[in-house]
């Protein structure tokens, strides 16, 4: 059992994940509104969503794969509609007087979903991910069964590792924010993930 591919995965997931994207600005602004533990299970979302596309390039499952990819055109515009749906939301949300305790399950749940869902909206991933295995050899050893669920662990882990380091780096300096601060956060990052829902729509292909 070669360790080196649950290291190689790690750095995927990681590198994976630190992409800017809608879902980092999603985060880091349920963080700065809603708290640390909203943010973490809202980052475990994306992190599961990496997960899971990566075990299904690293298992070749090309049914599902298939099947996803055939269907990204509808999969993308449900995906780029409840981003401006989300984007709206956030920049109608008015800053808490103070910290939200977000104690209620259903919110931990919806956050989870929200990204996780979301995240799987862009099935192009697995051909990334499909790419990336082959490169590292993937499926070509002797022990592949293991080899894929070593990267595919490395996969998940390397992201969660990611999230974990961005919300907590966000969660300290949550409370230098004013809610005028927070306000334009709000606005700001609603604005920026309405724009990343409008280019997932107007990228289709016609």
């Amino acid at each position: 059992m070669d360790t080196s591919f649950f290291l190689r995965g790690l750095f995927i997931g990681l590198s994976v994940a630190a992409v800017v994207g809608p879902m980092s600005i999603l985060c880091i602004q349920r963080t700065l509104q809603r708290g640390l533990r909203y943010g973490l299970i809202s980052g475990l979302g994306v992190a599961s969503a990496d997960g899971l596309y990566g075990m299904i390039a690293g298992f070749s499952l090309t049914v599902i794969a298939t099947f996803l990819i055939n269907q990204q055109t509808w999969i993308r515009i449900v995906g780029g509609l409840f981003l401006i749906y989300l984007g709206g939301k956030t920049v109608l949300t008015k800053p808490a007087e103070k910290a939200a305790t977000a104690t209620g399950t259903p919110s931990f749940v919806g956050a989870y979903l929200s990204t996780f869902l979301l995240t799987l909206t862009n099935p192009l991933t697995i051909l990334s991910f499909a790419a990336i295995f082959a490169g590292l050899g993937v499926g070509s050893t002797q022990n592949s069964i293991m080899t894929a669920l070593l990267v595919v662990i490395g996969v998940f882990l390397g992201s969660t590792f990611w999230w974990l380091l961005l919300i907590s780096g966000v969660s300290l300096i949550r409370d230098r924010f004013t809610s005028q601060w927070m306000l334009w956060i709000n606005r700001i990052s609603g604005i920026a993930i309405i724009i990343f829902g409008l280019v997932a729509l107007f990228s289709l292909k016609r």
